[in-house]
């Protein structure tokens, strides 16, 4: 069969009703009988590289930080540097999530370096420059995620996603290396580093793949040493340094009441403080308090409320080496921090109107930026007994651009808006009651409580012994509480100190040693087109095929795990297979994909096809015709990536290929 009719094949073969195997016809395989199984979960495990330090970089949608270790001393986890700039009530151990690109596209700053030059342009000005922030959502929101997805700037324009998040990872490789090489007293070379990259659990394959992409793209790693980056799933992060915590670093909320993350009393805040300027952590080498009092077999729940997602992942600890093993694959939703952002919003278009919230975003997206910060603080400020008001400083061009845009004044919009508990201060502010402002957490809240309910009925939760909050929006005592009294009798809920960084350091110590995790679920079902010899009343008559005499079934899944079974990192699954037909000259392998887990043709519902092996089978024309040629495809599993190889036994031939889930 020539390469030209193949691709004819393929292309008849992805038509919309088409069959896949059917119109292939000839490439086809068959499974050896009896079919045969082996996984072995030590193979990929024993070539372990190391690397003098680990970087692990928190990709938040809101902010983001890096912190390191030498592999010398892996008990100092190092946080980055302080960064320049900084807003007035959040403590800044991280950067905002925001890329500011010039006219010309290229590269001109990050974080609050590029929210402050973009907030300084004259209006006139910046509408040319593309500014992004909360990019980070659109990997999650996007449910056809290519190479070519686009971001949107503040202005309107378009830019490859790949390419942003590419300039970000650039510059987070920068910024390490240069402060590594600080440290070091010499030159940091890229290839001494191993890069940890998180990503939160419930992402689909192909958002996971992306950020590996965007890496090879910045230059951080190689796609010839893929090694050198781990993606890191968050609550694994949070799960790995929870692991650690001594009493004296976390707030257990079954023996006290919620406190702000920020209580200046907390004698232990303190002593974080006066020791935040060093920015190193010390995680002794040791099992936590906490820690000790779990036994073989115990659960917990992690809870990673991050801004824009939320994440919930069930752990059980495996003695004596505590490893950890997932129990339950990864669920939650997007229901960070930014739902309370949005709730915002729409109070300020209920008070103000739709259209002029709108207009107000794109003319004046300096002033607006200006607003989200001013309301960002009292968010952080919001409490469950809080009883004096939260003033919000509405910015003099949103006064402005009001009484332009309506002909009447801000305080006559209030007035007339009938909204409760939100007034006007003769000061310029918005004065909101702390019921208003507790309102705005609570649709965000709710979801979050309901999808934990849902998650503590199942039979694989029962018996969970801890529930940890972790991430930025665990700070908040509105969502403390609110898991507290929901979940306090059937667990004890804990809040590490710096709970913000939690993951980050878990990261790092994930990096340090990636053999800490052992089992994951397989969030997909993975098989690959297979013919079968055709079954009466067991097989569907319109999958009948007549070859040669022989009459096939086509287009069956040979399933190799299924979705949300057990699977080791690093482990392989085999089958063996033969040409459907003897004097084939070449195989094609398509690998597919599902997230249903009783899937059982390739045409059924839902399931994709995510990659595609050709093997060569000329060659063995010489030796005799083996009259059953063995064609083994092995399946392995990694971090987020997956590899699949076709080796013909009787040539030694063999082609690798790792699933493209973006293509």
């Amino acid at each position: 069969m020539s390469v030209r009719e193949v691709q004819a094949a393929e292309r008849i073969s992805t038509s919309a009703y088409s069959s896949p195997a059917r119109s292939l016809g000839d490439p086809g395989i068959t499974p050896l009988s009896p079919s045969h199984i082996a996984a072995d979960s030590d193979s990929g495990t024993a070539d372990e590289q190391t690397f003098p330090v680990v970087v692990a970089i928190d990709f938040g949608t809101t902010s983001s930080g890096y912190a390191y270790s030498f592999s010398k001393e892996p008990e100092c986890i190092h946080i980055m540097r302080r960064w320049e700039g900084g807003d007035p009530g959040v403590s800044n151990q991280k950067t905002p999530t925001t890329i500011l690109l010039m006219p010309d596209r290229k590269f001109h700053s990050f974080g609050f370096a590029a929210r402050d030059f973009y907030h300084d342009l004259d209006p006139s000005e910046s509408k040319h420059w593309l500014y992004f922030e909360k990019f980070k959502m659109k990997l999650h929101s996007s449910t056809d995620l290519t190479m070519e997805t686009d971001l949107i700037a503040a202005n309107g324009k378009k830019v490859k996603a790949l390419e942003i998040f590419a300039h970000a990872l650039q510059y987070f490789k920068e910024q390490a290396l240069k402060e590594l090489s600080d440290q070091a007293g010499s030159e940091m070379d890229n290839d001494e580093v191993r890069w940890v990259i998180t990503v939160p659990a419930i992402w689909k394959q192909p958002a996971k793949q992306f950020m590996r992409q965007a890496a090879y793209k910045a230059g951080m790693v190689s796609p010839e040493n893929p090694e050198q980056l781990i993606i890191a799933l968050e609550p694994e992060g949070a799960s790995i340094y929870c692991r650690k915590l001594r009493l004296h670093q976390m707030i257990d909320l079954s023996t006290k009441a919620a406190i702000n993350g920020f209580s200046p009393t907390d004698p232990a805040k303190d002593h974080v403080r006066r020791n935040r300027q060093s920015r190193t952590f010390l995680v002794e080498n040791v099992i936590g308090e906490l820690w000790s009092e779990l036994e073989q077999g115990d659960r917990y729940v992690v809870v990673d409320c991050g801004g824009g997602t939320v994440d919930l992942t069930v752990h059980q600890i495996n003695l004596p080496e505590g490893h950890l093993k997932e129990l339950y694959k990864a669920s939650g939703g997007p229901y960070g921090s930014l739902g309370v952002d949005y709730e915002f919003e729409k109070l300020l278009c209920k008070i103000f109107g739709d259209d002029f919230v709108d207009q107000f975003k794109v003319k004046r997206p300096a002033a607006w930026v200006d607003l989200m910060i001013a309301f960002e603080s009292r968010k952080r400020a919001a409490a469950p007994d809080r009883t004096n008001p939260l003033n919000i400083t509405l910015p003099f061009s949103f006064i402005d651009y009001y009484k332009k845009f309506r002909g009447h004044s801000v305080e006559h919009a209030l007035r007339k808006s009938n909204v409760d508990f939100v007034k006007w201060s003769s000061q310029g502010m918005l004065r909101m009651n702390p019921d208003a402002m507790n309102a705005l957490f609570k649709p965000t809240v709710d979801h979050i409580i309901e999808h934990l309910t849902n998650l503590f009925q199942k039979p694989e939760v029962s018996g969970v012994k801890f529930l940890f909050l972790v991430g930025g929006f665990a700070e908040s005592p509105l969502l403390q509480q609110a898991v507290q009294q929901a979940f306090g009798d059937q667990c004890r809920v804990i809040i590490p100190h710096d709970v913000g960084l939690t993951i980050l350091k878990g990261a790092v110590l994930f990096g340090l040693d990636p053999g800490v995790i052992k089992v994951r679920r397989s969030p997909m079902t993975y098989g690959v087109g297979v013919l079968n010899r055709y079954v009466e009343g067991k097989h569907p008559p319109e999958k009948l095929l007549l070859k040669d005499g022989t009459r096939w079934c086509t287009d069956v899944l040979d399933k190799f795990i299924l979705a949300d079974q057990s699977v080791a990192l690093g482990e392989t699954v085999k089958r063996s297979y033969t040409p459907a037909k003897p004097s084939q000259l070449m195989i094609i392998i398509n690998i597919y994909s599902s997230e249903r887990d009783d899937v059982n043709f390739l045409t059924d519902p839902g399931v994709k096809k995510c990659g595609t092996l050709r093997l060569d089978l000329t060659g063995s024309e010489g030796s005799p015709i083996l009259n059953r040629r063995e064609i083994q495809t092995i399946m392995q599993f990694g971090d987020t990536e997956i590899k699949v190889m076709a080796v013909d036994i009787a040539t030694s031939k063999s082609v690798k290929v790792c699933i493209d889930f973006l293509n």
